[in-house]
């Protein structure tokens, strides 16, 4: 099946990229830097899941006609911004765990963990202006690149905080999609793959098209997270499975769930999504609620056909190779994680 040579491609080369980003989190020149910042930061990357955003950078670069090594610092900066996004993330919906671990702020305290995540957006930056294989053009094209990205998401993540603080659920499934797109979509599929094209030497065409499939499948990605947070069966087994319930997250399963459930079931709801329920039996019950209000179903359809979106793009602008099909099979990786 297409989707197992992308996911054998994430398997045998995260280690890699976890090896790369241990490079940048060296000993501070005073033992307590060592102890407040570069150890808990590198600790924090270690647990970094997949590695998809620097591996399909790699994957981009390569099937313009690139050499991926021109890419992997480019890949690691986004990698590092992922790491800052999801420190300061965590903090601003008061998080308690990731993937399964407590979140730093939790461990280190709040002020530390603000200030490793500060480390790791500055590292985005310094990542690529320290490469010596690229030119300082094609520096620049990625730095504006990066701040683009770096841009987006803020913004995306100013609606996603602002509904938490004013405790609105009057959200409708295209102010998600729009929030979503720029909170996730840019740093997760566009720009890493428009990045990968650049430092290949990719036309503008090649770039384009690797950046709309890159902001389809980047999407679909969020929206599969959003699920396997709610029924996905390995996720079950943590312990913050269906946390974006607890903490009472606009996802586009609630966001519709909320449009398409009436009286006494849509209170109930709304009750378990504003009151940081942990009782498995309620947290159960609301996914009970989304899945009798076909949200389930919708939003897993809805991903899909982001998934699949642009895959006869990337095959009519770049040349055929094993890049070019493993870009492919990441769109029904997607999918198949949510079958």
């Amino acid at each position: 099946m297409a989707n197992i040579i992308f996911k054998q491609y994430l398997e045998e080369r995260s280690a890699e990229i976890d090896e790369h980003l241990r490079t940048y989190f060296r000993e501070g020149s005073h033992p307590d830097m060592s102890r407040y910042l570069y150890e808990p930061l590198a600790a924090y990357s270690d647990n970094g899941g997949k590695r998809h955003r620097p591996l399909i950078t790699l994957l981009a670069c390569k099937a313009v006609g690139g050499d991926e090594r021109l890419a992997l610092r480019a890949g690691a900066a986004i990698e590092h911004f992922h790491t800052a996004a999801l420190i300061h993330d965590d903090i601003a919906d008061e998080s308690q765990l990731r993937r399964g671990e407590p979140c730093m702020h939790i461990t280190m305290g709040e002020g530390l963990a603000i200030n490793a995540g500060d480390l790791a957006l500055s590292l985005v930056t310094g990542t690529v202006l320290n490469d010596d294989l690229l030119d300082d053009s094609v520096k620049i094209r990625v730095l504006k690149e990066l701040v683009d990205m770096t841009t987006r998401t803020i913004e995306g993540q100013a609606m996603d905080i602002g509904w938490a603080r004013d405790k609105r659920f009057d959200i409708t499934v295209e102010d998600y999609l729009c929030m979503a797109q720029h909170k996730t979509a840019y740093y997760s599929g566009a720009v890493p793959l428009a990045i990968g094209a650049i430092v290949g030497g990719g036309t503008e065409e090649q770039v384009e098209v690797l950046r709309s499939y890159g902001m389809s499948t980047g999407l679909a990605f969020q929206l599969q997270d959003d699920l396997l947070n709610l029924v996905g069966s390995k996720e079950a087994a943590t312990k913050d499975f269906r946390s974006d319930i607890t903490e009472g997250k606009r996802t586009m399963v609630a966001v519709h769930a909320l449009a398409h459930t009436e009286g006494a079931q849509r209170e109930e709801l709304l009750d378990i999504l504003s009151s940081k329920e942990t009782d498995q039996a309620r947290l159960a019950r609301a996914v009970e609620i989304m899945q009798a209000a076909g949200s389930i179903d919708y939003v897993r359809d809805y991903a899909v056909k982001l998934a699949r979106q642009g895959q006869d793009g990337l095959k009519r602008v770049l040349p055929m190779s094993i890049s070019r099909t493993l870009l492919v099979s990441m769109g029904d990786f997607f999918v198949s994680r949510l079958s």
